[in-house]
């Protein structure tokens, strides 16, 4: 069974993007390894900070629209609310 994920990442100066990926693990390594040409990479955006775990894409991407939908202060009460130190959870992955 395939699981999606939605994930946070960050910068130094709190920038936060929101994605959807099947392979938290390369697509995050894309984001550190700055393979992302765009929002990403121009923000230096690679910090995951937050993670959603989702059995189908539907569900993956409703989820996505939701947050992004968000003001930045809900956003940042869901990361600090699972990852108050915004540690890179990305080292912490099994």
């Amino acid at each position: 069974m395939t699981t999606f994920f939605v994930y946070i990442t960050t910068n130094r100066s709190g920038g936060l993007y929101i994605g959807v990926t099947n392979d938290l693990d390369r697509r995050i390594s894309e984001h550190k390894g700055d393979e992302i040409t765009g929002f990403t990479q121009r923000y230096n955006l690679h910090r995951l900070v937050y993670v959603e775990e989702f059995s189908s894409i539907r569900e993956a991407k409703d989820r996505e629209k939701q947050l992004k939908g968000w003001r930045r202060e809900k956003k940042i009460a869901l990361i600090e609310a699972e990852n108050p130190e915004w540690r890179d959870l990305y080292f912490e992955r099994p």
